[in-house]
């Protein structure tokens, strides 16, 4: 009689087909399965260790942060750069009232599951290119109170789920590209208040089919006739007209100095939008005319009086030899 054994596998293959002694885990000696239980009771230790050294990494939180839930804070810590290794799972990170001036190309790769980012306070002047490319679930973002001085067309590029941008108190802010929020379909809020814009193209508003409230008061706004298109739009797009409208007031020309933004109507711009007849354009041309006649008579004239005084001079000389 053949002796038989019985072996605890953890792979189901393993109990997959009867024998002769019955289902279960017990085969004869050197049969096939006994392999493929073999393999599984090697590899069982690797994943073990594998899933713990991947659940401590994912549990790392930075020096000087603290985490919890999903969320990790590093705010108001006199940071100088971005922290190392956070958690993969993090959702909101907070890194307010720092002192960072950049942040490195391909610093969100890791963290896929990140939906606020809060960069308030800091020293920035510019974002990588393709920092959101992973970052699809981001919908909340802070760049308030820092030193940018335009807002490049792809600033926020396949950030596509940005419901809110914050860029407020950027005092040097002085350019936004009219292809800069591009793609962000879902963007409701957008706060640009408290810079350095004097002007905002149209075209930059434009691609925001979802933007409900737009903040651009305290900027030194120039109500020329560039104006008016962004102005007769909002009027016409915007449910709620900027809940800082008594804050956004012209800085030139000086004729409407102080006047609030929005309290600029057609009529405002009416000189924008004067057109000439055919009359205006005859008149203009006669006096061209005239003027042009006018001065070759005068310099004829001129011409003349000079020689003569000339030829007077000269005769006056001759007599006193």
């Amino acid at each position: 009689m053949i002796p038989t054994y019985s072996f605890f596998c953890l792979h189901e293959t393993c109990c997959s087909r009867p024998t002769k002694m019955g289902t279960g885990c017990t085969w004869l000696w050197g049969e096939g399965p006994m392999s493929h239980c073999s393999s599984a009771m090697l590899l069982t230790p690797f994943l073990i260790a594998m899933a713990m050294v991947f659940s401590e990494a994912s549990a790392s939180c930075p020096v000087l942060c603290t985490c919890r839930s999903h969320v990790v804070d590093c705010s108001g810590q006199r940071l100088f750069s971005v922290p190392p290794d956070l958690p993969l799972d993090t959702r909101n990170l907070s890194l307010a009232h720092n002192r960072i001036t950049t942040i490195p190309p391909g610093y969100l790769t890791c963290y896929a599951e990140l939906r606020v980012l809060d960069l308030r306070n800091n020293s920035l002047a510019e974002l990588p290119a393709w920092l959101f490319l992973t970052a699809k679930r981001l919908a909340h973002l802070d760049l308030s109170y820092n030193n940018f001085s335009h807002v490049a067309a792809n600033m926020f590029q396949e950030a596509n789920s940005l419901v809110r941008i914050d860029l407020s108190h950027n005092p040097c802010l002085r350019k936004v590209h009219p292809q800069a929020f591009r793609g962000l379909a879902q963007l409701r809020d957008l706060d640009l208040s408290h810079g350095g814009l004097s002007f905002l193209s149209l075209e930059a508003l434009e691609d925001l089919p979802g933007l409900v409230t737009l903040q651009i008061g305290g900027n030194p706004w120039v109500c020329g006739c560039t104006m008016e298109p962004l102005l007769k739009w909002l009027r016409n797009r915007i449910q709620h007209c900027t809940s800082d409208s008594q804050l956004a007031e012209c800085r030139a020309p000086p004729e409407v100095e102080g006047t609030p933004l929005f309290s600029l109507t057609e009529e405002s711009f009416k000189a924008c939008h004067l057109t000439l007849t055919l009359d205006d354009y005859l008149f203009i041309a006669f006096v061209g005319f005239v003027v042009s006649i006018a001065s070759v008579a005068t310099n004829f004239l001129l011409g003349i009086t000079a020689n003569c005084c000339h030829r007077w001079s000269k005769a006056s000389e001759d007599e006193e030899i």
